[in-house]
């Protein structure tokens, strides 16, 4: 495992040091950051059309970051990848997402994200990196409670229509050598295991459809974030470590109520502020050999920001395990051969 790592999106702002990459790269490693995840939706941090085409343009930018003594963990497309998929429902909405001149036009700004993320496939392949995170997008999402009644065949199109969007974009990332890594979360027609099945029926297993596991929306969802990784720790290629709780009461449970996130029953807090068991995701990370980033996404509805980065470095780092080289009981091992075995199991010899 590699990290740790911070998620730039939520601190990139108007004032130093988070006005210039190298402000925040310099501010991420006085707090102890190994690497840094960027936002290629932001373009104070990086040109994604320059990157997908400039070699030098990217050797240039991984330089700036290694100054500061940090790598690049990923790029990220959430906002992009959101607009693959958007149903009607939520244009409005999702319109904040795209370039001014494609709002109001869902056609055009779905073919824009679509060449945002084959360009992000591209970049990423400029700059070295392997993995890649993102959002889904979502077609069906209105209707996660089955009511009214989903008519036969309908959650069948959504998801062939979502693989049909987004094979295209899994081939570019096939063709880049990097792996497109969902996050699983609510909103995108991929937020749980079984709709993550679903997706994968849909692009016939493709090998670059892979999962950013971060176990704060699992819990939201009262689902085992730990038997996630049991099933899908093949896919798993990204990790956000960020905390969350969960604590429903008389008047709302995970629909929340449309309250507010400070006041809902699930809600995100820094990494040791929520009841998350890290130190067995670290361990089932661990035990089958995740060697991706553990990248801190903060998002927390009561700790100043800052704070919780600075929190967070040590409490990755604190967690991460070095792999031991041998077993803890082979100072007691016996040796032997297939004979001294055969012998030990009582079987006459070969």
């Amino acid at each position: 495992m590699k990290g740790p790592a911070i998620f730039l999106a939520q601190f990139a702002g108007s004032e130093a040091p988070f006005d210039t990459l190298e402000g925040l790269c310099a501010w991420a490693k006085e707090l102890g950051y190994e690497g840094v995840q960027l936002p290629s939706f932001e373009s104070s941090l990086i040109d994604l059309s320059v990157a997908a085409e400039s070699q030098d343009y990217c050797d240039e930018l991984k330089g700036r970051i290694a100054s500061a003594g940090l790598q690049i963990s990923e790029l990220s497309t959430h906002l992009q990848g959101q607009l693959v998929a958007v149903h009607p429902a939520y244009d409005q909405l999702m319109d904040g997402f795209a370039p001014a001149e494609l709002r109001g036009n869902p056609v055009a700004r779905q073919t824009w994200a679509v060449n945002q993320l084959k360009l992000a496939a591209k970049a990423s392949q400029r700059l070295g990196l392997t993995a890649h995170a993102t959002f889904s997008g979502a077609l069906l999402w209105h209707t996660f409670y089955p009511w009214p009644q989903r008519p036969a065949g309908l959650v069948e199109a959504g998801f062939a229509e979502l693989g049909k969007r987004w094979r295209p974009i899994l081939d570019a990332f096939d063709e880049a050598g990097v792996d497109c890594c969902f996050e699983i979360h609510p909103g995108e027609d991929l937020h749980d295991g079984a709709s993550f099945e679903r997706f994968l029926e849909a692009v016939d297993h493709h090998p670059r459809a892979n999962i950013l596991y971060d176990p704060s929306h699992l819990l939201l969802q009262q689902m085992d974030y730990l038997a996630f990784i049991d099933l899908y720790h093949s896919r798993i290629k990204a990790f956000h470590v960020k905390d969350a709780e969960f604590r429903p009461n008389g008047r709302s449970g995970v629909y929340g109520g449309y309250d507010n996130w400070v006041d809902r029953p699930g809600r995100f807090r820094s990494p040791g502020d929520g009841q998350i068991d890290f130190k067995a995701i670290f361990s089932k990370f661990a035990q089958y050999g995740y060697d991706g980033w553990a990248v801190l996404e903060w998002e927390c509805c009561l700790k100043h920001p800052e704070d919780g980065a600075r929190e967070g470095a040590p409490f990755i780092r604190d967690h991460m395990i070095r792999l031991t080289d041998r077993a803890f009981d082979d100072f007691a091992g016996t040796g032997g051969d297939d004979a001294f075995n055969r012998q030990v199991l009582g079987i006459e010899p070969n």
